[in-house]
């Protein structure tokens, strides 16, 4: 007789479901993993045998056999332990083996029988849901998982616990969702003084998710402007935070099981890898891009990040997914990200000030931009300088709007948008418009197509930086509530493809 348990194995966001067969047999005593796990899994039967002896639970003197099918498909993780038991107790006739069949199950034992939290259980549960199994998971991951409304499920704090809820003598009740969270954001855009052009970039940016490069000395504000991006993005919808959260899971970044409103912010430091940027690792797991999927990826000092680097990005941005190629899988993650990137114009950080700068200016500046390749650039859509402010400025009363009067206004052009693309599959904000669709919408008027004609000649932009001016166009023109991009919409939507950096 074979007993049955599933549980998953992660390809990315997507998990796979997997079979626990456990067979008890004559012969001599063995207890034996197969179905290639690694080696968390394959160390699983000690604690597996550790849990139940703590339960005074004997193992028969027989041959125990533990196999997870697909056998071709790795396992890995510590998340096997529960399923395991849960088929060995069905095996044993512990708990009903009917029970066990409809049950998807993750968890790891600790020697004493407690279940300890794992990583994924948002997957998870989208997996039981979809099979139509019930989801079995340490009690301090249910709130994570019962984000999922089409799945029932049971946290479980111990393996007697699980024991005793199967065998109806006490019943666990189903998890709760956990709070959504949303996050108080305190900087505001009041507080850069000065920057004005900087700050309608950043304005834009965030309207419809357009990428941008802020290049000025050190201290200038490039950070602060950065910083102040979130408290003008409009929260995650509903499908956007589960979404989000799906690769948040993966990552263990879901604290208390609830699911965060605010749109991801990730700031790595230029030291980071390619695995850490782009994902990877010996399990494949999510970087910074993914991470930021749905929000933003802050990269400070950009021209600092190794060349191999910033060359990865140049697909992900394009395409708002990331495959990461290994010998056994290829895993996908999706990174749709808005790139905010700050950089010094030089070496030293002082090309435009005569009284600071080095002695090889102009040199220096070229050698230090141009370790931002063309074709990196070209898929940048805003370039801004950010000049430096004189400290006497820094006494002046704030200017500008505040943090909450833009996000009003990103907001109600993000909602436009939205009821824009209504339909349209892969199309949620301008950025996400190409092709004839891109046409439609953001179609000039003679005048602005005229003057766009004119400056792509005089510029030599390529078809991609054509495009990128027609998107812009089209969030300023979102922006300032115009059905039609005109003319006026283009001629700033083209004043943000200009050189950054130079001392002009």
């Amino acid at each position: 007789m074979v007993a049955l348990a599933y549980t998953v194995a992660f390809e990315g966001v997507e998990a796979r479901m997997v079979e626990v067969q456990c067979a008890v047999s004559p012969g001599l005593p063995a207890f034996t993993v197969v179905g290639l796990p690694d080696k968390a899994v394959s160390e699983a039967k000690e604690r597996v045998r550790a849990a139940l002896s703590a339960m005074a639970i004997a193992l028969p003197s027989k041959r125990i056999t533990i196999n997870m099918s697909p056998a071709d498909l790795p396992k890995e993780g510590s998340h096997f332990d529960l399923p395991i038991a849960l088929a060995l107790l069905a095996a044993l006739d512990i708990i009903p083996l009917e029970e066990a069949e409809q049950t998807v199950a993750l968890g790891e034992l600790s020697l004493s029988g407690g279940l300890i939290p794992v990583i994924g259980a948002l997957p998870a549960a989208m997996a039981a849901a979809e099979h139509e199994r019930t989801l079995l998971c340490p009690a301090a991951c249910g709130p994570e998982a019962a984000w999922v409304d089409a799945a029932k499920v049971v946290g479980a704090d111990s393996l007697a616990a699980v024991i005793r809820h199967y065998n109806g003598t006490q019943i666990i009740s189903p998890a709760l969702p956990g709070e959504v969270h949303q996050a108080t954001n305190g900087k505001d855009l009041r507080d850069v003084k000065g920057q004005e052009r900087a700050k309608r970039a950043l304005e834009i940016a965030a309207a419809g998710r357009h990428h941008m490069l802020m290049v000025g000395p050190p201290g200038s504000g490039k950070s602060m402007l950065a910083a102040r991006l979130p408290g003008i993005l409009p929260p995650l919808s509903p499908a956007e935070a589960l979404d989000t959260s799906m690769i948040q899971s993966l990552s263990g970044l879901i604290k208390e099981g609830g699911i965060n409103r605010t749109r991801p912010f990730r700031e790595p430091h230029h030291t980071a890898s390619i695995a850490a940027i782009v994902g990877g690792g010996r399990s494949a797991k999510p970087g910074e891009i993914s991470l930021a999927h749905n929000g933003v990826l802050f990269m400070d000092e950009l021209p600092e990040f190794p060349r191999t680097v910033l060359e990865t990005l140049r697909q992900p941005i394009e395409t708002g997914d990331v495959v990461i190629a290994r010998a056994n899988a290829h895993v996908r993650y999706p990174c749709k990200f808005m790139l905010i990137a700050a950089a010094n114009p030089c070496k030293c950080g002082y090309l435009s000030d005569p009284a600071r700068a080095c002695a090889r200016v102009p040199t220096c500046g070229e050698d230090y931009m141009g370790r931002i390749s063309g074709p990196l650039m070209d898929r940048i859509d805003l370039r801004v300088d950010v000049p430096p402010v004189p400290f006497s400025d820094l006494d002046l009363p704030a200017s500008g709007d505040t943090s909450e009067q833009v996000a009003a206004r990103v907001a109600s052009a993000r909602q436009t948008q939205s009821d824009r693309f209504a339909g349209i599959d892969g199309a949620e904000v301008n950025a996400d418009a190409e092709g004839q669709l891109l046409e439609e919408i953001a179609g000039p008027d003679a005048d602005g197509r005229a003057l766009l004609t004119k400056v792509a000649e005089h510029y030599g932009l390529t078809a991609r930086g054509y495009h990128r001016v027609l998107r812009v166009a089209r969030t300023i023109a979102d922006l300032a509530c115009e059905e039609n991009v005109l003319s006026s919409h283009i001629a700033e939507a083209v004043s943000y493809r200009q050189k950054v950096g130079d001392a002009h």
